[in-house]
């Protein structure tokens, strides 16, 4: 084959769109066929995906391929270490180049720049893009040249800075014809749990591109105009539903930005509290990038030194599978582990609550919380997943005070007032009076035995005394304080 012909590798990993993608949008004006590649990373070691994401993903790859069918390429899959995978495909294809976006997390950092060194060394061109962020972590930093770690000061001064537009999207594609070695079929990348629980995940998710842009629809059409307020209310669907496609990248952030910055000049969208509201979370998100990239050790260690050798209380086994899996007699706690086994997803303000009652009320680290989510939620990402369990714990960057533990019933006598949230997810407490919902152990024998309740047999007892734990935690993180 020819230089003039050969062809060029795109290697796809959470950017499984046509639209605004870079390096594929590159690829198909250089007039070359494109090996459009999925390389499962057997060697992978830490923050492998987890169930709930591996389902997603494999949804995900189907509905790309068909995407990608339809402008006249193909998605090709194969397993092993990628720099291995990439040398065979090139030695086999004669490609004279790979292209990939960027991505940010520290084993992935490390690897890309691995193989981009390898291949350079082997003549081979490799270019990589900016596709994935609004902004690089490296684009908004201090004047002293520092990275930032309060969100408010990161948010002023991304605003003053640029973001690059959104590519157009991919519409013709020439596919390199010819078969590769160790090419395997998706369902062979056994990526579907053996749990029968992720089954029920297709009554409230669409994986892929159209389903991120009917929910961006959804979104500019109905939902932001009450976004302040409803997203913080669990028993609506009041929140942009978009996580899982800006994890596994079926709509990358720069197009959802694009897309509100439109509505906002074509009049569909008034500027005010809740278009802004929206945009700080697609900067939230972003600010937890810029944390990750400038901090690589904080999914495993807290940014704030002082926790280092924090006192955490030794786990019992029972009462974490308790909160896991949603059975702690807490009803807004135990409505949001239900929520989040039955979806994969939980709502965020949901996310708060139980991650306060993991960290300060039973008082066990909250890696074992950050882990868990990774493993049951659909939009498992670990820059966001990292930044939300340390603020919680109060060890990370822009952290909540150490003296902030939520109070799920207050939480839940605020946020779901009628409890229509956990009376969905808790149908066994349903029949209790608003005054109850949330905290059912101060019922009365009538009220209860009224609602068919019998705590610790139809409904459990609480695992933690809400007050009491609440002061032991003050006590201990007010150690940190000094």
């Amino acid at each position: 084959m020819t230089s003039e012909n050969s062809p060029i590798i795109v290697w796809i990993r959470k950017d499984l769109r046509l639209s605004d993608n870079p390096a594929l949008a590159w690829a198909a004006t250089q007039k070359k066929p494109l090996i459009i590649a999925v390389i499962a990373n057997t060697d992978e070691q830490q923050w492998k995906a987890g169930a709930a994401s591996r389902w997603w993903l494999h949804h995900s790859l189907d509905a790309y391929a068909a995407s990608l069918s339809g402008a006249g390429g193909r998605l090709r899959f194969f397993s092993g270490h990628p720099e291995t995978v990439l040398q065979s495909i090139i030695a086999k294809s004669k490609a004279s180049a790979v292209v990939w976006n960027r991505r940010y997390e520290p084993d992935s950092i490390a690897l890309d720049k691995q193989i981009k060194e390898q291949l350079s060394t082997d003549g081979v061109m490799v270019k990589s893009f900016h596709g994935n962020l609004c902004r690089e972590p490296w684009h908004v930093q201090k004047n002293t040249g520092q990275p930032y770690r309060v969100f408010t000061a990161y948010w002023r001064a991304s605003l003053k800075t640029d973001a690059i537009p959104p590519t157009k999207a991919v519409r013709k594609i020439t596919d390199y014809a010819r078969k590769l070695p160790g090419e395997v079929l998706l369902e062979q990348l056994d990526l579907l749990p053996g749990r029968d629980w992720a089954d029920a995940f297709t009554r409230h998710w669409q994986p892929g591109e159209k389903g991120a842009q009917k929910q961006l629809r959804r979104l500019i059409g109905a939902r932001i105009a009450a976004y302040q307020v409803s997203r913080d209310i669990p028993a609506v669907d009041g929140t942009s539903a978009l996580s899982p496609h800006l994890a596994f990248g079926e709509i990358s952030p720069r197009t959802v930005y694009a897309a509100i910055t439109k509505a906002l000049t074509d009049g569909q969208l008034t500027n005010d509290d809740n278009t802004e509201a929206f945009l700080r979370e697609i900067g939230w998100r972003e600010f937890a990038y810029h944390l990750l990239y400038h901090f690589p050790q904080t999914p495993e260690n807290p940014l704030d030194s002082r926790f280092e050798n924090f006192p955490w209380l030794k786990i019992d086994q029972s009462k974490l599978e308790a909160w896991k899996k949603g059975n702690t007699g807490i009803p807004l706690v135990d409505a949001g582990m239900r929520q989040l086994w039955a979806t994969g997803w939980m709502h965020n303000r949901v996310r708060m609550v139980v991650g306060s009652l993991l960290i300060k009320n039973m008082g066990y680290h909250w890696l074992e919380g950050a882990r868990w989510f990774w493993d049951t939620l659909v939009d498992a990402d670990l820059a966001s997943n990292t930044m939300g369990w340390q603020w919680v714990a109060g060890s990370g960057a822009d952290a909540a005070p150490y003296f902030r533990v939520f109070n799920p019933v207050r939480q839940g006598e605020r946020f779901d007032k009628e409890g229509k949230y956990v009376r969905k997810w808790i149908p066994e407490i349903a029949r209790l009076s608003d005054k109850y919902i949330h905290s059912p152990w101060s019922a009365s024998d009538q009220e209860l035995s009224s609602a068919g309740i019998i705590l610790g047999r139809t409904y459990p007892h609480p695992i933690v005394d809400l007050s009491e734990s609440r002061k032991t935690a003050l006590a201990r993180f007010d150690k940190i304080k000094r």
